[in-house]
């Protein structure tokens, strides 16, 4: 099993910055991709941001150069800062880490327990 816990989420207003942070522990042999998803009331779970183990990364389409990932492969902890937040990106996010336990096994994609972004306006 691999445990995802999430932290960095808040309330802040619109235009201003926070930065979240992951970190995956347990059985752990290799992790292919991390990222991040939202979700916000009333709306699907949607990708904010991955990054693979090699560094190559894809966003949301809204999120229009606001928003970086970045990872240290050797913790295995992903990040991301968030910038010029809007009221639209309130929402929980959610930790996502691919992940394998022994050699040879199937990649599996866990999520963390979510941590809140609330933008105001």
């Amino acid at each position: 099993q691999v445990q995802l816990v999430e932290s960095g989420g808040d309330l802040v207003q619109a235009g201003g910055s926070l930065r979240l942070s992951c970190a995956a522990s347990g059985s752990i042999f290799s992790i292919s991709a991390m990222g991040w998803y939202r979700q916000a009331p009333g709306k699907q779970r949607e990708l904010v941001a991955m990054i693979s183990s090699g560094g190559s990364t894809n966003y949301g389409e809204f999120v229009k150069g606001r928003f970086t990932i970045s990872r240290d492969n050797a913790k295995n902890t992903v990040s991301l800062q968030m910038n010029s937040l809007k009221p639209e990106d309130t929402a929980v996010y959610y930790c996502n880490a691919v992940a394998t336990y022994k050699p040879g096994g199937l990649p599996f994609p866990y999520f963390g327990q979510g941590t809140q972004v609330t933008v105001s306006s």
